[in-house]
């Protein structure tokens, strides 16, 4: 113990010697750590926190897959009533609906309406998931079918000022009064992994509060998603025995609708089955990223050690000559890198506090509520930690034991082990080759995403965004009919048109590039084809849509002001026309999808429906009016508003609305171009991400380049001194020094270039209008690399060049 404090405190006085070396190995490593603890915070949120319930390895969700198609799919009632009555291995069963949207009025400290989304679930629910409530209590059996409520712990604290007596008042939801029985704990938002309602009913509700919920008794219909309690001792084997014993039993009994069903199950609040593999792959793509900044820093650490260890030759040489061992000295060195790695570890830490702060800010372009947020938990603390001490020992381990065996005879006389004349390739150059390459990667990759982020930023996507307010209403939540839905947005978009300044106003059911909408399968309705059916995208619209948008018309004629009982028409586009009609001309023919059949009166240009990244999809506009009835918008309808003053248009359109009706919730305010900015998501997050890594990258290599051409003009200086005694010119020794650095840089690219290659081609995925090797970004980014090593080297040629000969033939 003794002799371990003797170490930590002889290698705070070290350390404390060069605070210089100190202080860059610190900020090296730590903006190392840093970028790993970021990208690992994405990790613990989104792959290894489990769900927020009691014992969440026992907690299962439950699916339904039918053989050949991908997973998952909810339950229908009927089969989570069998499982729920059947199966042994489980304590309880409980099953949910996903998302309720709904209207809160009149209660709380804000009495002004808003837009909420809960979820409805079975008596047991919380039961099954073992909550702790912050107060009050779940649903008891006898309220499956009662106006209870529990409120989300957010929407408590926010909206009712975290009121301590809210249990057994009554709040209004969706025009139906509600007593409060219990208020979630903090940090459950349900079992779905992103998800967050704000509060939960029991299910005997959900007819009076959602639309299109289809009859209990249907095997047809998924509606609702299940969750099981696993009872003690029981194994997932047995668990997955029972499941595929039950579904060959349902199978026999209800062939037509059951046959060749499994139900495939994971761990409750778990990444879906749909999205694990994508999403796994690029959070590895990004943790491969993250490690090479590491590795870029830890390799300027080392450097930096190895110059450290060089002066410490006679040091160690005379502590050897007295006795000690190399053992206790490679102890002493590691000691001391140990030391720098958990000042790394606290300063990445506390710098990764703002990137993750950052990356909570991003919106996906859904209008349901998600939770996003990424913090720095235990794990990534943990994490952080470890991989501090864990780089600290790796980087420093070639100096410690360069350090700790010196050349006795050479180090007494003060000759330098690692810089020997003669010796081409030092374990320094080694290392700034890697950083080289490393960063030239880490860059080709960054380029890829700026360029990729620059194209979709400027991609075409068919409709113009500018100066177009958009604000959503949601009329059948506060109790209106079809027909009152239907007289309430034509009275609000023609107001709204008639406001000064405003173009055009319209209603759609959604606004476009939301990341999905409404979508069945359509075809021809004279000649149905035997193959699969394109799935089409259906949005409801109003006359005057297209021209507001900016969507060009090509043939026919926009949608009219038809009635709910006149023939149902319907505009599409480009897209439509090419996968069901042949390009053959449409004007005229029935098409039959989803329910319903219509005349196609008109053809428009194509636009992205979805996502920026999406291939073009056929889409089918129909008239709102007639559509309201048969099938009303999950999601409410918004108001869109071509204008020239956006921020003046909006205060009067909430004004127009609240005179309609004073308690009309209203969400989803904002403009195209705000909605656009969340479409890009995707490329501006690796946009963002890559942007910073590949900085860091390339400070790191250049500072580490440029200390190996300062180490090697130090140790050259003698030599240096006696050229220019000799007579040769300055430029000649500029040249001399420029020429080394800039042949490791040429041999970095050699071995960069392929790898960023094969990097570029993994990336293609992820990348918007540009190929994955993108030549301007493999032209420009080597380019750049090797100014910058120009100028990492021409910095110490030049002060090699100034080198007074009278000093350096003085020099020892």
């Amino acid at each position: 113990m003794a002799s371990r404090l003797g170490n930590l405190t002889y290698a705070f006085r070290r350390i404390s010697k060069s605070p210089g070396v100190a202080i860059a190995a610190i900020l090296s490593i730590g903006l190392g750590i840093a970028t790993n603890a970021t990208i690992f915070s994405i990790v613990s949120t989104f792959v290894l926190r489990p769900a927020p319930v009691g014992d969440p390895n026992t907690l299962l969700s439950l699916h339904t897959q039918p053989r050949g198609e991908r997973c998952c799919n909810n339950f229908t009632w009927p089969l989570y009533t069998d499982v729920r009555d059947q199966a042994k291995s489980f304590s309880g069963v409980a099953a949910y609906y996903e998302l309720l949207p709904a209207s809160m009025t009149g209660s709380g400290q804000n009495s002004d309406p808003e837009r909420v989304w809960g979820q409805a679930a079975t008596s047991n629910y919380f039961d099954v998931a073992r909550l702790h409530m912050a107060l009050g209590r779940g649903f008891l059996r006898a309220e499956e079918n009662q106006q209870v409520i529990v409120l989300g712990y957010n929407l408590w604290q926010r909206r009712f000022a975290a009121d301590p007596a809210i249990t057994g008042k009554t709040i209004t939801l969706s025009g139906r009064p509600f007593t409060v029985v219990g208020v979630a704990p903090p940090a459950f938002r349900g079992v779905d992994l992103v998800l967050a309602p704000q509060f939960w009913v029991p299910l005997g509700n959900v007819e009076q509060l959602a639309v299109n919920i289809p009859a209990r008794s249907s095997r047809v219909f998924h509606w609702v998603g299940v969750i099981a309690r696993v009872k003690p001792g029981v194994t997932r084997a047995q668990v997955t025995a029972e499941m595929s014993t039950l579904s060959a039993n349902l199978a026999k009994a209800y062939p037509a609708t059951d046959k060749d069903n499994s139900i495939p199950f994971d761990q409750a609040g778990s990444l879906p089955q749909n999205d694990r593999s994508t999403v796994l792959m690029f959070l590895g793509a990004l943790s491969v990223v993250v490690l090479m900044v590491l590795c870029i820093a830890g390799a300027n650490v080392a450097n930096l050690l190895l110059a450290q260890a060089a002066g410490r030759q006679r040091e160690m040489a005379v502590r050897l000559a007295l006795g000690a061992t190399r053992a206790q000295l490679l102890r002493q060195v590691l000691t001391e890198t140990v030391l720098l790695a958990v000042a790394s570890g606290v300063l990445g830490v506390m710098l990764a506090l703002w990137p993750t702060s950052a990356l909570s800010a991003f919106r996906l372009p859904v209008p349901i509520p998600l939770d996003i947020q990424v913090s720095l938990d235990w794990r990534v603390l943990l994490y952080a930690f470890g991989l501090s001490i864990g780089a600290g020992l790796l980087f420093g381990l070639a100096p410690a034991w360069a350090a700790a065996r010196p050349m006795i005879a050479n180090a007494l006389k003060g000759e330098d082990a690692l810089a020997r004349p003669g010796r081409r390739w030092s374990l320094r150059n080694i290392l700034v080759v890697a950083q080289i390459s490393l960063s030239l990667v880490l860059l080709c990759v960054t380029g890829l995403f700026l360029r990729s982020l620059e194209r979709a930023a400027d991609m075409d996507i068919g409709f113009r965004s500018q100066g177009i307010l958009m604000m959503s209403v949601d009329p059948r939540v506060h109790g209106y009919t079809p027909e009152r839905t239907v007289q309430f947005l034509d009275e609000l978009h023609n107001r709204a048109a008639a406001l000064r300044g405003v173009t055009s106003a319209v209603c759609t059911d959604v606004a476009q590039l939301s990341m999905g909408n409404r979508s069945d399968s359509f075809h021809a309705t004279e000649n149905k084809s035997s193959g699969p059916e394109p799935s089409v995208d259906l949005y409801m619209v109003t006359p005057g849509y297209f021209e507001t948008m900016g969507i060009p018309r090509l043939s026919g004629r926009d949608i009219g002001n038809e009635s709910a009982s006149s023939p149902k028409v319907a505009v599409v586009n480009q897209a439509f026309v090419h996968d069901v009609f042949l390009d053959e001309n449409p004007i005229g023919r029935r098409v039959e999808g989803g329910g319903a059949g219509y005349q196609v009166i008109g053809v428009v240009g194509n636009t992205k429906s979805r996502t920026l990244g999406e291939d073009l999809r056929p889409v089918l506009y129909r008239s709102l009016a007639q559509s309201v009835a048969f099938d009303p918008s999950f999601l409410g309808y918004s108001l869109l508003v071509r204008t020239s003053d956006e921020a003046g248009t909006a205060s009067a359109v909430r004004n127009i609305i609240h005179s309609l009706d004073p308690s009309m919730a209203i969400f989803n305010a904002e403009t195209m171009r705000e909605h656009l900015r969340d479409a890009l998501f995707l490329p501006r997050l690796a946009g963002t991400l890559f942007g910073v890594f590949g900085i860091v990258g390339l400070v790191l290599a250049s500072v580490g380049l440029y200390g190996v051409m300062s180490y090697s003009v130090s140790r050259r200086t003698r030599e240096i001194g006696i050229r220019i005694a000799l007579g040769a010119q300055l430029a000649a020794v500029q040249r001399l020094v420029v020429r080394q650095g800039m042949l490791l840089t040429v041999i970095a690219f050699a071995l960069g270039l392929p790898a960023a290659w094969m990097a570029a081609k993994f990336s293609s995925g992820f990348l918007y209008g540009i190929r994955p090797h993108d030549l301007a970004t493999f032209t420009l980014v080597p380019v750049l690399l090797a100014f910058v090593a120009l100028l990492a080297c021409w910095i110490p040629a030049r002060r090699a060049a100034r080198v007074d000969p009278q000093t350096a033939l003085r020099r020892e």
